[in-house]
């Protein structure tokens, strides 16, 4: 690979232009890696309920031309002369960070997802404020070593694609709050968080319950390794579960009765979101007053936990279940329209390799 004379690697990438435009091929550059850098020859790039929001322009902040895509795997091209920990031709990810101060508490603590001066993959800038960053929809990336992962050999790289979200999402509070073989978990909604949640915990030696509305997806739950299966619309089989587990972790992104999830926590259980629900979660007084339950939520995971996360991954076996595609403006249309109607078991995966041949 020849960097261009402005010392960037010219990249094509599928772009929106507006929150109403297709996505058309982007035609952008990357920079040439610094001596911490590495670059990447995306394989494969999963496709993230966020990234819709993004490109419709839901969270009402974006710029365009925008390049989503944050569950990123590929082969290292170039390395900088300073990096220590990957060689040409390893298999690798890259998740939804690519730089941080790396100086502050949350940085000091592995936690560099909550850094005041976060770059996001994605819809975001780099440090300098002004350079725009663009995602995994692309051939390649250049990203600072610090913030790139191995993937392990045994791990296919398209299956694995989405474990750099939805992987790290659901396995952060599981590790946070120690679950194991005595843990009784009850994991929210069977979708691409969910199901890894289901994977993940069952992994880990836990008794996993799934909660969800519809009836349909109990066998799929069982068969993910799901020990119970609760409809959430049932009151009785809510009621006969309450009081049972000892943290609940929420994927579900619509409105919802969190109340009623609270009534299935243990005496000071823990309720985790790490859905994004469009409206504020409403919680009444007597379930906070009468069994202190601890409420909070989790956002992916830093690169130290990451990379235990896809060791995990590796040990086990887990990837995602997932649906590969080529990728071409139409087929990622198809893709988020049926998304949205939450019509995929359960990972959408773009072939980048092949997008521009």
């Amino acid at each position: 690979m020849s960097p261009a004379q402005n010392n960037t690697i010219p990249a094509k990438a599928y772009a929106v232009f507006a929150d109403d435009s297709p996505f058309k091929v982007f035609d952008f550059e990357r920079r040439t890696p610094r001596v911490d850098d590495v670059v990447i020859r995306i394989h494969y790039c999963g496709i993230c309920h966020s990234d819709i929001h993004h490109v419709y322009n839901e969270w009402k902040k974006e710029t365009y031309p925008l390049v989503p895509g944050h569950e990123i795997t590929g082969v290292v091209e170039q390395v900088g002369s300073s990096v220590k920990h990957f060689s040409v031709g390893d298999h690798v990810g890259v998740g939804c960070v690519v730089d941080t101060c790396l100086k502050c508490e949350p940085c000091k603590k592995h936690k560099e997802q909550h850094c005041p001066d976060v770059c996001y993959t994605y819809g975001s800038t780099e440090l300098d404020k002004v350079t725009p960053t663009h995602g995994g929809y692309s051939n390649l990336v250049t990203v600072k070593e610090h913030f790139v992962c191995k993937i392990p050999n045994n791990l296919p790289l398209d299956a694995a694609a989405p474990l750099l979200c939805a992987g790290i999402t659901t396995y952060s509070p599981l590790r946070q709050y120690n679950v194991g073989k005595d843990s009784r978990i009850g994991v929210v909604g069977l979708g691409g968080l969910g199901h890894m949640g289901v994977k993940l915990g069952a992994a880990m030696g836990a008794h996993v319950t799934v909660i969800s509305t519809s009836e349909s997806k109990r066998n799929d739950a069982i068969k993910l390794g799901a020990k119970a299966f609760l409809v959430s619309k049932d009151k009785e089989q809510m009621k006969t579960a309450a009081n049972s587990l000892d943290l609940i972790i929420d994927t579900v992104s619509a409105p919802h009765d969190v109340n009623a999830l609270i009534d299935l926590l243990k005496f000071e259980g823990v309720y985790c979101l790490v859905g994004a629900p469009p409206k504020p979660l409403e919680i009444g007084a007597f379930p906070l007053i009468m069994k202190r339950p601890i409420i909070t939520g989790s956002n992916i995971g830093g690169m130290k936990e990451t990379q235990e996360m896809l060791d995990f991954c590796g040990k086990h076996n887990i990837v995602c279940d997932i649906e590969k595609i080529q990728a071409t403006p139409e087929t990622i249309k198809t893709a988020y329209d049926r998304t949205v109607k939450s019509d995929v078991k359960y990972r959408f995966v773009l072939d980048m390799l092949n997008a521009f041949k």
